[in-house]
Order: structure tokens, then C-alpha cells, then sequence
């Protein structure tokens, strides 16, 4: 049953480039000589403030752009006719991300991808994510120890490692690109093809 091979697709990050109009955006309020602007940077507790300040920004969220390679996933698993659902986060921070999420959705994304706001991913039942934040990620596969994520490449997450995670590198060459591509299809072709309670076979 289709129903049953669902894929989980987060938003930001993945589909929606977050990180593109945070950077652009907290590089337009630094203070001068200011350098080194990171977000997630938690020795610096007006970071936070200020990233609060753009996301809470009417129509930041609804005008992000798209990640083409995110795209390339995305159109793979619904050729092979996974079920697949946008699993995005709603900040308790920025209530008008909720909204403005689901218009993106609507936007740029085809009629047949759900839409699912969460404050808690881990509890969202999937046999694929595809997700770029390694805390995300940990608690989904806590209780899917069997399912299969396709992380894409982000300096944030390039320590992090997972015998379950499949990393995607936006690379430019195409002959790179498409055979890492053939491996995630193979990956997912698996994933349909396993028995219940079968190990996961990455290729």
C-alpha cells in the first residue's frame, strides 16, 4: 500500500533556503567591523535576539528561496510513489512561520506532498527522512532504528555520522551528481523492496 511508504521531507534547509536569508539578513543589522556572523553561534546570547527578529519578519519565511537539489531528491521519491509529506518544525518563537510555511508549500511544491507542522519530529511515522539537522535526525531514529535518512551535506552537520544516514552532496560536476543520485534511487528502491523487520541496506 502506498500509505505505507511514506517519506518525511523537512522544509528548511532542504527545500526552502534558510540559511541564504538568515545570513543575508543578520548581515543587514550587524554592527560595522562586525564579522563571523553565525546564527547558531550560543556564546552569543543577542545572536539568538537577532535571529528571532528576522524570522519574526512578515512574508520571511514564505519568500525563501528553493533548494534545487533538495528538488532532485524530492522528485525521486515521488517517481517511485512514496507518499511524501513536508515534516517541518513550527519555532514556538515565530507563530507567523506556520502560516507562511504552508504558503510555501502551496507555492512550490505539487498537490500530492502533505503538509505536517510538529513540534516533535521523532514522533512522526516514516520509513524515509530527509532532514539536514543531526538533533532532528537522532530523535527520529530512535524509534525508527530501521528507517533510512538522506541528510544533505551543511557545514552544521558535517561531523555527524549515522550507519542509517545517507549523505547528499550538491556537487557541481554532473557525472558526480547523477551517480550519486543512481545511489540514493537504488537506497530507496531497498527500502520499498524490505520485508518487515528486514535490516536496512544503504548501497
Amino acid at each position: 500500500m502506498k500509505s505505507e511508504n511514506i517519506a518525511l521531507f523537512d522544509l528548511d534547509g532542504t527545500l526552502a533556503d534558510f540559511d541564504e536569508a538568515m545570513f543575508r539578513d543578520l548581515k543587514n543589522i550587524a554592527a560595522p567591523g562586525e564579522e563571523n556572523i553565525d546564527p547558531w553561534d550560543k556564546t552569543k546570547p543577542w545572536m539568538r535576539k537577532r535571529l528571532l527578529l528576522v524570522m519574526r519578519q512578515p512574508g520571511w519565511w514564505k519568500n525563501l528561496k528553493p533548494i534545487n537539489s533538495g528538488f532532485h531528491v524530492l522528485n525521486e521519491l515521488l517517481k517511485l510513489d512514496f507518499e511524501v509529506h513536508v515534516l517541518t518544525k513550527g519555532p514556538s518563537a515565530s507563530s507567523i512561520a506556520w502560516a507562511e510555511k504552508v504558503e510555501w508549500c502551496h507555492k512550490h511544491l505539487p498537490p500530492e506532498v502533505k503538509i505536517t507542522l510538529t513540534e516533535d519530529k521523532g514522533l512522526v511515522y516514516g520509513k524515509v527522512l530527509v532532514d539536514d539537522w543531526p538533533n532532528y535526525i537522532e530523535r527520529w531514529l530512535k524509534w525508527r532504528p530501521r528507517g533510512l535518512v538522506i541528510m544533505p551535506d551543511r557545514p552544521y552537520n558535517k561531523d555527524f555520522e549515522h550507519p542509517n544516514v545517507l549523505r547528499f552532496i550538491d556537487y557541481n560536476d554532473i557525472m558526480t551528481f547523477r551517480m550519486q543520485m543512481d545511489i540514493i534511487r537504488n537506497s530507496l528502491r531497498n527500502v520499498l523492496k524490505r520485508e518487515s523487520g528486514q535490516e536496512l541496506k544503504i548501497l
